[in-house]
């Protein structure tokens, strides 16, 4: 029988629109403005004796606040408030009653009723343009940068005279230049012609000192120049391959004057953990631990860490083997005792070197340093009366382990002596991403603020009611009955976007609010071809039924062509565009493959029910039918 589909195809179409409406159902539950604390450390525990610290902060201050809960894994705790503009002035005064040691976020938590997520039914992300998200500038320490290049002299010009031996002592003197102790002059024109051909960057000064011969290396403003934007773009790419690990999508991560970096992350619902990896400065220091006999001068004392070895000290030869920077892929794991520890692969370079140092020192043992850059907060008072937070940064220092050398080691090896799962997964993930070239410190932290995202929200939502008002007044006043049956698949076809794209976990941004008013005239567009050659078929003598048949079949091929070639289209903008071209192209492409589903099955579907199966004279399709 002519236009009429089998129970199952309507229970298909029926169930689509259930779930459709269903997984569409969480954007309409707004997110409440928070704040997130997490520790320092990935294995610090936040108990209810800091959060009453924190909520004691925001009730001295006069901040409203509600629904204070703690993670079921106790990583972190989440604290509403009543006002999104409160947020920043509630962020300082918790971080200021908790101190250091603790990390407090800007955060949107979100308000979807657990029988929704319970079923995996979760709010589209709305990209930075909009409301949600968090906006950072990192300050790059430059100086930190160029101290670490005159260590790096240091090491290596001391290896190189070892080597050679050529007797003398290189060291870091007072004005920060590499300072060469020789015991003689013939000594002194050998290491100057070893450092000329192995750092020619280096300007040498030679001098007397006693019964020394001293030679002294010093760098070159183009050389410090060149080590601070080598420092600022090395950091740019670590933090782009941690936002990487995060996983949030569409970030910005981009350079901002001489050095300054700016990250935004739109629709992340972790903001503390975010600031904690991205802000995190740690490297790794493999060095060998120092011989009983060894000179002060050669070897460093470091705490051990863990409370097993709370007390214990050690000493580590200053010239290091190599650093985390060399370190090509890192995967947490555990070892056959089910300790957790970090799989380390390290480059040819890296291996290389490791292979060479092990090889004369086996039997030794080799100490594991991680190194973390961190900061003291202190408080000043300014003139107006209030309190402006002062950060001085230090470096702790912890020895991760100490084994001894078996064999020489190659270009992979494990890193044992983790206290947790968590802390070996974070250092995976930091030595996966890259060391920061130099350390970075956090100058400005913001949410796009409410009444920019609302102002943007409700101009991008009243664009798309008023293209929708003009075409279902079009759609209804020309083509009738069948005209209203459009705007209902039109409806139906804003459910699907919406649901598929909270399904997928997109980001909607200003450039996607686009797409979907674009959707919406290429939705209608395709009832218009099946329409209009539904028209042409009555005009040509076919009964209602058979023109119905007809248009719908003849029109089929028409809407394919034209939607596959746009939706290449889509696919072309979202591979090779930035941010908001893609926003763009991932609401154009959903729309596309949600308004062919609705305007030819679902259409059919409603058009079937209304005519199919009796007998039908005329149809309320507007035109002059014959």
């Amino acid at each position: 029988m002519l236009n009429k589909y089998p129970l199952w195809k309507y229970l298909l179409v029926l169930s689509v629109l259930v779930l459709g409406l269903f997984y569409a159902a969480p954007n309409l539950y707004a997110p409440d403005p928070a704040l997130q604390i997490t520790g320092e450390s990935s294995a610090q525990v936040i108990d209810e004796r800091t959060l009453a610290r924190a909520t004691e902060a925001l009730n001295e201050a006069g901040i409203e606040h509600f629904g204070e809960e703690i993670a079921p894994n106790g990583r972190n705790a989440l604290v509403r408030l009543q006002e999104a503009g409160k947020q920043l002035v509630a962020q300082a005064r918790v971080q200021r009653a908790l101190g250091d040691g603790f990390i407090v976020a800007l955060n949107l938590a979100p308000t979807t009723p657990s029988w929704l997520s319970d079923f995996g039914g979760q709010p589209m992300k709305l990209g930075l343009d909009l409301s949600g998200g968090v906006h950072f500038k990192l300050e790059v320490d430059v100086e930190a940068a160029i101290d670490r290049r005159r260590e790096y002299y240091v090491t290596a010009i001391r290896r190189a005279l070892r080597e050679e031996r050529i007797r003398g002592l290189a060291d870091t003197g007072s004005d920060g230049n590499v300072v060469i102790r020789l015991r003689s002059e013939e000594d002194r024109e050998q290491a100057r012609a070893l450092v000329s051909e192995n750092h020619p960057e280096l300007v040498l000064e030679e001098d007397r000192s006693g019964d020394s011969w001293v030679l002294t290396g010093a760098m070159t403003d183009q050389t410090m120049s060149e080590i601070a934007n080598y420092a600022v773009t090395q950091n740019l790419t670590t933090l782009r391959n941690r936002v990487n690990e995060i996983g949030v999508s569409e970030p910005l991560v981009q350079r901002q004057g001489q050095n300054r970096i700016v990250v935004e992350l739109p629709g992340i619902q972790d903001t503390a953990e975010a600031k904690r990896i991205l802000g995190t400065v740690a490297n790794l220091e493999f060095r060998l631990v120092a011989r009983p006999d060894a000179p002060d001068s050669e070897k460093q004392r470091f705490e051990y860490r863990g409370e097993d070895r709370a007390g214990m000290s050690e000493f580590l030869e200053r010239d290091i083997i190599i650093t985390g920077e060399r370190v090509a892929n890192a995967q947490a794991s555990f070892d056959e005792n089910g300790r957790p520890n970090v799989q380390i692969s390290l480059d040819g370079e890296g291996g290389t070197m490791m292979s060479r140092v092990t090889r004369d020192n086996v039997k030794r043992r080799m100490g594991v340093l991680f190194i973390e850059r961190k900061f003291r907060t202190r408080y000043e008072i300014q003139e107006d009366g209030t309190e402006k937070p002062i950060q001085i940064p230090y470096d702790e220092r912890k020895l991760l382990t100490a084994p001894v050398i078996q064999s020489a080691l190659g270009g992979q090896f494990q890193i044992t002596g983790l206290d947790s799962p968590m802390e070996a997964s974070e250092l995976a993930l930091m030595l996966r991403a890259g060391a920061l070239a130099a350390p970075i410190s956090f100058v400005e932290e913001r949410t796009v603020g409410p009444s920019l995202g609302a102002e943007n929200i409700r101009l991008g939502v009243k664009s798309v009611q008023f293209g929708l008002a003009l075409v279902v007044l079009f759609m209804v006043l020309y083509y009738r009955v069948f005209g209203l049956i459009a705007v209902v698949a039109l409806s139906a076809n804003l459910v699907l976007l919406v649901a598929f794209m909270s399904m997928i976990g997109a980001t909607l941004t200003l450039p996607g609010i686009a797409g979907i008013v674009l959707t919406v005239g290429m939705a209608v567009d395709a009832n218009v071809l099946i329409f209009s050659r539904i028209r042409e078929e009555l005009r040509d003598g076919r009964s209602p039924q058979m023109a119905i048949h007809s248009g719908y079949n003849a029109a089929l091929s028409t809407i394919l062509d034209a939607n596959i070639t746009t939706l290449i289209v889509a696919v072309i903008l979202y591979a090779v565009g930035t941010g908001p071209i893609k926003g763009f192209a991932v609401t154009l492409s959903v729309g596309i493959v949600t308004s062919m589903f609705t305007a030819i099955v679902g259409t059919r579907a409603l058009v079937n029910l209304v005519y199919g199966g009796r007998k039908v004279k005329t149809l309320s399709i507007g035109g002059s039918q014959s």
